[in-house]
């Protein structure tokens, strides 16, 4: 039993990450959080930030959990109000990992969150929240 809670927490063991083409070198947790909650548009190097979200998950709720401090009930709650204001819409989202690490490795704009067992040298991890 112990074994496979292990197991599941260190499914959902996430890191942030952007295209190795990418400038951008590291980012903190608020930084990363600006950028997937819409209140920021830009890297800190000035360059155009593109979030890549997941579809609801484990990974997803660890996330947002970790970087945001918002369970999924609030994170909802949030995109929700921004919406209906007409403030911002909410990342685009895509299955999971393979599909962020895909679309990131794709785009030097691009930053996701992927399973840390999925990196690869097609991305560098920028933030282990």
């Amino acid at each position: 039993m112990v074994v496979a809670l292990a197991s599941a927490a260190a499914s959902a063991e996430v890191v942030v990450v952007v295209s190795a083409k990418s400038g951008v070198a590291s980012l903190t947790s608020d930084q990363v959080s600006q950028i997937f909650l819409a209140k920021s548009v830009a890297f800190p190097n000035g360059d155009t930030a593109t979030a890549v979200d997941q579809s609801d998950g484990a990974a997803r709720a660890e996330f947002y959990s970790r970087v945001t401090g918002k369970d999924p009930s609030q994170l909802k709650a949030y995109w929700s109000q921004l919406i209906f204001t007409g403030k911002a819409k909410p990342p685009k989202a895509v299955a999971d990992s393979a599909e962020v690490k895909k679309q990131v490795a794709g785009n030097p704009n691009a930053i996701g969150y992927i399973n840390k067992s999925a990196v690869d040298a097609s991305v560098k991890v920028v933030l282990t929240p």
